[in-house]
């Protein structure tokens, strides 16, 4: 088969879809506050079933004798529960996706602000990390959610925690 001059130069018959080379568009506040809702409500039914076992009930008194302390008292349990527990339910989709699950079902994702993938330490260490470990202080854990959750109002939409790990949250 030969083709002519004109037929080299002619536009291709199958479907060329358009690639996006833009930047992606970044989540929006409403859409990242339902998606940490629903994380919360998660994690709150894991500790309440945890709570429920014959073992770790007594793990319950314990968080309400450290409560009962004050605001600024120790409190270890929220990190031996906590942490396994958060990790046993977000740990898989976060290191595969990037994604919590109020993210999975909200269609956002997230990466590093230069929108590459981020490695589990930054994820894990910075981005989590910092905020579980005030939760070991009750009133340290309010003072950084709070601040925390304000950030949000900058321009570039990230709060405290995605400006430590360098992180934005992105639309699919």
């Amino acid at each position: 088969m030969t083709t002519t001059d004109d037929q080299r130069f002619a536009p291709p018959q199958a479907h060329v879809q358009d690639i996006a080379t833009g930047e992606p568009v970044l989540a929006g506040r409403g859409a990242r506050l339902l998606a940490a809702i629903i994380d919360g409500l998660i994690a709150g039914a894991a500790v309440w079933a945890a709570f429920m076992l014959p073992g770790l009930s007594s793990i319950a008194e314990a968080h309400q004798q450290a409560a009962a302390r004050g605001f600024w008292a120790f409190n270890a349990w929220s990190l031996l529960l906590g942490v396994p527990l958060f990790l046993l339910i977000q740990g898989w989709p976060l290191l595969t996706r990037g994604q919590t699950l109020g993210k999975i079902l909200l269609k956002m994702r997230i990466v590093r602000t230069d929108g590459s993938k981020v490695d589990p330490l930054r994820l894990f260490g910075l981005r989590y990390g910092v905020g579980i470990l005030t939760g070991v202080m009750s009133g340290l854990s309010m003072i950084y959610g709070l601040v925390d959750s304000l950030l949000i109002f900058r321009g570039s939409r990230q709060c405290l925690h995605d400006t430590i790990a360098d992180t934005k949250v992105i639309k699919l």
